[in-house]
């Protein structure tokens, strides 16, 4: 990607800011490896892509690192929107040479770089990690600026936002990503507390994302009642015990292949997976 002006910051606030970095790939890393998912990218299956796989978003993830220490830079040396915007631009551009112009990880350029360079942010304010809640929260000392700056009107997300009347990436994010702080945060801290391995704590969270996200992703391939069917399957994969039932693996794989059939694929609820992962481990780290 092109080069990203670096602002001045103190050599510790530069090593945090870079570890940052590092913790939103491996979130972004995370998400790709975990199996069995309903209709999206495993390392084993393209779900229901026939345009990517793995290896493009390997291919995306190695153009996005500099991007992710970036804007934690940015972040921590109080930079405004506009410069954030700039670096997610440039960010979006590395991402789709990358992958040949296929869109692997736009949501997660803008969602991701946020709460990045909110976390740095707070870290140079506090001298300390905070809780993911507050990285949160934090977000919303850009919201001013989200609703000047250009959108794709003719991106398939922003089509299924305006057709069907329902908040984007910009009002999550405006919001303090509810979500994140009343759904996925709380599962995924539940599920890890009480037992159950990673892989098993974020499927069970991913679920809890797919039963409660609007998820354009999902009402552009399935319109409404697209949407309504798979948040449908996750209440009901919750409802039986999700990760917590013995046999939850067999049972989401079946969910997975009946989201293949209907080609749905909750692109929306993936990424706001990999933001809570990163948030629940930039808070120990």
């Amino acid at each position: 990607m092109s080069a990203v002006a670096q602002p001045t910051v103190r050599p510790a606030a530069a090593a945090d800011s870079a570890r940052l970095g590092r913790l939103a790939v491996a979130s972004l890393h995370a998400e790709l490896a975990l199996a069995p998912k309903p209709g999206l990218v495993t390392p084993f299956d393209s779900g229901s892509h026939h345009d990517m796989d793995a290896g493009t978003f390997l291919r995306s993830l190695f153009a996005l690192r500099h991007y992710l220490a970036a804007v934690a830079h940015l972040g921590a040396a109080g930079a405004d929107f506009d410069a954030l915007r700039r670096c997610g631009i440039a960010a979006e551009a590395a991402m789709l040479r990358a992958t040949a112009g296929i869109n692997t990880h736009r949501g997660a350029i803008f969602s991701l770089g946020l709460l990045v360079a909110a976390a740095a942010a707070c870290r140079s304010r506090l001298g300390h990690a905070t809780s993911g809640e507050r990285v949160c929260l934090e977000v919303r000392r850009w919201a001013g600026h989200f609703a000047h700056a250009p959108l794709d009107a003719g991106s398939p997300g922003q089509r299924a936002r305006v057709r069907h009347n329902v908040p984007g990436v910009r009002e999550h994010a405006a919001a303090g990503y509810p979500l994140l702080r009343e759904v996925a945060l709380p599962t995924l801290r539940h599920a890890l507390a009480n037992g159950l391995s990673r892989e098993a704590a974020m499927c069970h969270t991913l679920m809890q994302l797919v039963a409660h996200t609007e998820d354009l992703n999902l009402l552009h391939r399935g319109g409404a009642e697209g949407l309504r069917w798979a948040r449908q399957q996750a209440h009901r994969f919750l409802a039986d015990g999700g990760a917590f039932a013995h046999d939850w693996r067999p049972r989401l794989r079946q969910i997975a292949d009946a989201f293949v059939v209907r080609r749905l694929s909750p692109g929306g609820s993936a990424d706001l997976l990999a933001c809570s992962v990163f948030l629940l481990h930039q808070e120990g780290s």
